[in-house]
């Protein structure tokens, strides 16, 4: 990923380097219908889990989809999606993103890597770099959606999107326990005042069906979400539950949509799909 990533600095990048990144940029941007941001205010609430999934979604709805991973320091889109181990291409002067399906490519930090513990110790300016090259130097052609997995909280990564991105709108994922929901506000405030368009939020792991005798329990509560949204006056995308096989399937890298497709979590993640798909 040019000097980036073949130093691990970019200092010494020209101002011709510069610009010619943000035409590649605009270039690239321009041949992608809808961009969204997915974020949350905290860790552990499965935001690259929805972002996958939602992912998965649109692609098996007909879709061409990209998979954007600006988790710099964590990367865990790869693995969800059994890409470990599989490495981006080079085609001319762009790489190639990894292949999923016909549907759906997805470029993260890992697929460039040397090997997947490489530990990547970056400051902001480089990161900003990175997330600059993902889009004007990957070669993502035409697509309908670019769905953007950033780290929780609000550093760096998500605010380079909101740089490189402006008309990317976010997805705000938290679960239903008010430690969650107090940090969800902020990063709905973190969006107000960079000016990035909140598209809705998503309450994750809201109840859960006892597996032996199908009584409905909330591990972490439910509601909170949509009254969050509500508070805010923002749209309440829907509610995903708990599924222990959710958590499974990523760590094995299958497909819980094509594994599972009459779970409750399939249909949910299916109905908020179509949510973004009517805009």
């Amino acid at each position: 990923m040019g000097e980036c990533q073949q130093h691990g600095c970019n200092g010494g990048s020209s101002q011709k380097a510069n610009q010619n990144n943000d035409e590649g940029v605009k270039n690239t941007l321009s041949r992608i219908k809808y961009k969204f941001l997915v974020m949350s205010g905290k860790g552990g609430v499965g935001k690259t889990s929805v972002a996958v999934n939602l992912a998965m979604a649109l692609a098996e709805k007909g879709f061409k989809v990209g998979l954007m991973d600006v988790d710099i320091h964590g990367p865990d889109v790869p693995r969800m999606l059994g890409l470990t181990g599989v490495k981006a291409g080079t085609s001319g002067e762009k790489l190639e993103p990894m292949r999923y399906s016909d549907n759906l490519s997805a470029i993260s930090i890992e697929g460039i890597l040397p090997d997947n513990d490489t530990a990547v110790i970056w400051r902001g300016p480089l990161k900003h770099a990175a997330i600059t090259q993902f889009i004007s130097e990957v070669n993502w052609g035409d697509l309908d959606y670019l769905i953007i997995d950033s780290p929780p909280g609000t550093g760096d990564e998500p605010m380079s999107v909101a740089q490189t991105v402006p008309e990317a709108r976010a997805i705000v994922v938290t679960t239903p326990q008010e430690v969650a929901l107090s940090d969800v506000r902020k990063s709905i405030n973190f969006c107000k005042k960079l000016n990035i368009k909140i598209f809705g939020v998503v309450e994750n792991m809201s109840g859960y069906a006892c597996p032996h005798c199908g009584e409905g329990i909330d591990p972490f509560g439910t509601g909170g979400g949509e009254k969050t949204a509500k508070q805010f006056g923002i749209r309440f995308l829907g509610r995903i539950p708990f599924d222990p096989n959710m958590v499974k399937a990523a760590d094995m890298g299958d497909a819980f949509q094509l594994t599972y497709k009459d779970a409750p979590v399939t249909k949910a993640l299916h109905d908020i799909a179509d949510i973004l798909v009517k805009g």
